[in-house]
């Protein structure tokens, strides 16, 4: 857990990371509408410090994406199952209904949430703040004292969902003890494997910060695709993934499906998943991959999933043109970030 002094900008940048994962996850979903985004206040603490942390453990255990992701489940977990406890009640948003409860748990649910908030809720929002901040990206960001205080924050996130959201929507149920246990064994699971397993990346060189990728260079056989390919994937992946699990559209089970055949969107969701993940990880790893495509990426998968909202969250006409107007400003935030990345990448490739 030693880690050098964070380096100048890690504050803003642990700052930027926790008010835009709240943002990410929640509002360009539509949840809340802007009418109510107050309700936000509810969520930045759980959101924000939870997310923060996870980055701090990772960088400093030099881990990678995998660590990120494992990490992501464990966060999952922690909201939807021991704040929030609806991976487990039978009454809560209604979802007991979308498919069988497997073990007690709400499956369709769980597979619903759990890899969204290992993606929306933690690895894009850290990946976008990597790009904002490239000279940081493989360092801490925050003193030891920092992460205590992002550990602390985080926590009482949890509870302060228990006592509000939870409270109110789903008053009265509480998962039986054995439930919340299994939870805290899972997430201690996945936090070791996730840090103290998966093989840590090397150490970059003392006095130097890992450089962004130059926007172009020389293309070998079986690299990436063009940026924009990304981008579709993000955004293909980013709308089917909700709109196989999430009923919509007057629909009470997922894919507007009835009795057994729920297995079958809910399969299909998880090869889109694990197909997607594949492709990214093959590409990444084959060359040519450069912040670039992690931004159309991005991109795409934020355009996709708010895309989404406006189908299937906003209510009213007004809720739907309220959620379009603020993806046409993310979609534009994403863009000026993509001008400063490439200027950093020739910056870059003019010092080579």
């Amino acid at each position: 857990m030693n880690a050098p002094d964070p380096p100048k900008g890690g504050r803003r940048a642990a700052l930027l990371l926790a008010v835009i994962t709240p943002v990410i996850a929640e509002l360009t979903l539509g949840n809340p509408p802007l009418s109510r985004i107050w309700l936000m206040l509810l969520w930045i603490p759980i959101y924000g410090a939870g997310t923060v942390l996870i980055r701090e453990l990772v960088r400093r255990r030099r881990g990678g994406w995998p660590s990120i992701l494992l990490l992501g489940l464990a966060y999952g977990i922690v909201e939807e199952g021991l704040a929030l406890q609806a991976l487990s009640s039978p009454t809560m948003y209604g979802v007991a209904g979308w498919a069988p409860r497997i073990l007690g748990l709400n499956s369709a649910y769980a597979e619903l949430n759990l890899p969204y908030h290992a993606v929306f809720s933690v690895a894009l929002p850290i990946l976008l703040t990597d790009l904002a901040f490239p000279s940081l990206r493989e360092r801490p960001y925050l003193k030891r004292t920092g992460v205590v205080v992002a550990a602390v924050v985080f926590v009482l996130g949890g509870v302060l969902l228990r006592l509000t959201v939870a409270a109110s929507i789903d008053p009265g149920y509480q998962a039986p003890a054995v439930v919340p246990a299994a939870y805290v064994a899972a997430v201690a699971l996945l936090a070791v494997v996730a840090l103290g397993v998966l093989p840590s990346r090397p150490a970059p060189r003392t006095g130097s910060h890992p450089a962004p990728e130059p926007a172009s260079r020389p293309k070998p056989s079986g690299a990436a695709p063009v940026p924009w390919v990304a981008g579709v994937l993000g955004a293909g992946v980013g709308f089917g993934y909700l709109a196989l699990l999430f009923p919509f559209g007057g629909a009470v089970r997922p894919a507007f499906t009835h009795g057994g055949w729920v297995a079958v969107p809910m399969l299909v969701a998880a090869a889109v998943a694990v197909t997607a993940g594949w492709l990214v990880r093959r590409w990444a790893a084959s060359g040519g991959w450069t912040d670039r495509h992690s931004l159309f990426l991005t991109g795409g998968a934020l355009a996709g999933h708010t895309a989404f909202g406006v189908v299937a969250n906003a209510a009213t006409l007004a809720d739907k043109l309220e959620l379009s107007a603020l993806g046409v400003v993310m979609i534009a935030l994403l863009a000026l970030l993509g001008r400063r990345t490439e200027k950093t990448a020739r910056k870059i490739s003019r010092r080579m």
